[in-house]
């Protein structure tokens, strides 16, 4: 039997829903607003009711929109999960793992992190580094199968996001050998002499180091910025200034880079998070990396 609608129809209200507007939409979907608006009237005329109602400057769903926005989650995530399903079903052993990997996350943690799953047989891992945000519009149209970042999603109502903590590490100073001797006299007060590197404000541990700072009266001599923490510890080890690192990752870090630890950045930590789209996690490999997470 036919369904009683049609699938872009559908596809074009899922998308309006997640962005809370039908020019926004359109901006999305590379469409003029009138087809959209054209979509949204086909599918509640075959479905014979309201998805949607006006609220301020935007649209809101109506009961009968919040529940076809439910089931039509899932069925775009069906929709994205189908071919690796039929190569799966016509024999093939390639296994696929899309992971966005947000710009403030050190990429030593994001191998550890990986680890349970790079022995897989078939794998084929797809990472895209980003911004965060950018990331989770991705992770949201399905185009990701899950977002590794230092920070949980933000709250969205248009968008139905779910954090998993992957664990956490404390935080630590490091830097070339020569530059690290001369921050080891008079540690902490050290740093506020030296130049230091510290991540951009975009990192959800700057705040974390300022008020570090602040609590030991240190006013740093900041030498650079960086969104890219793999950046930041490649030029703190050509001496351009002392750096933040998590310790959970030291021995491969001051074998990397050829730095020392300094010192301990006290009460300061880095976190850890997947970010996916369902409370109840399907993909086998995303599973099995929250599974090794402690606690998980």
């Amino acid at each position: 039997m036919e369904p009683g609608f049609n699938y872009r129809h559908l596809h074009y209200f899922w998308v309006v829903a997640q962005e809370g507007g039908v020019s926004r939409a359109a901006a999305r979907l590379g469409v003029a607003v009138q087809t959209v608006s054209a979509q949204l009237q086909a599918l509640e005329r075959d479905l014979g009711v309201a998805l949607l109602r006006p609220a301020g400057r935007g649209l809101v769903l109506t009961e009968a929109g919040e529940a076809a926005r439910t089931l039509a989650d899932r069925i775009f995530a069906l929709g994205a999960a189908l071919p690796e399903q039929v190569r799966v079903a016509a024999g093939s052993r390639a296994v696929r793992l899309a992971v966005g990997v947000s710009d403030g996350l050190a990429k030593l943690v994001v191998q550890r992190l990986l680890a349970p799953v790079l022995a897989e047989p078939g794998l084929r891992l797809l990472c895209s580094e980003g911004p965060q945000d950018r990331l989770l519009a991705e992770l949201a149209q399905h185009r990701l199968d899950l977002v590794l970042a230092d920070r949980p999603a933000p709250p969205n109502p248009n968008l139905r996001l779910y954090g998993h903590a992957l664990g956490r590490s404390a935080v630590a100073w490091y830097g070339p050998p020569a530059l690290a001797e001369a921050a080891r006299s008079g540690f902490p007060q050290s740093l506020g002499t030296l130049p230091v590197l510290l991540p951009s404000a975009h990192s959800a541990l700057r705040p974390a180091l300022e008020q570090w700072f602040e609590r030991h009266g240190l006013h740093p001599q900041v030498a650079g910025e960086f969104d890219d923490g793999a950046l930041m510890k490649a030029f703190g080890a050509t001496g351009l200034g002392l750096f933040p690192g998590p310790v959970v990752v030291e021995p491969a870090m001051l074998a990397r880079y050829a730095v020392q630890r300094v010192g301990d950045c006290d009460g300061v930590e880095e976190q850890f998070w997947a970010i996916g789209t369902e409370r109840k996690v399907q993909h086998p490999l995303v599973r099995r990396l929250l599974d090794a997470a402690p606690g998980g």
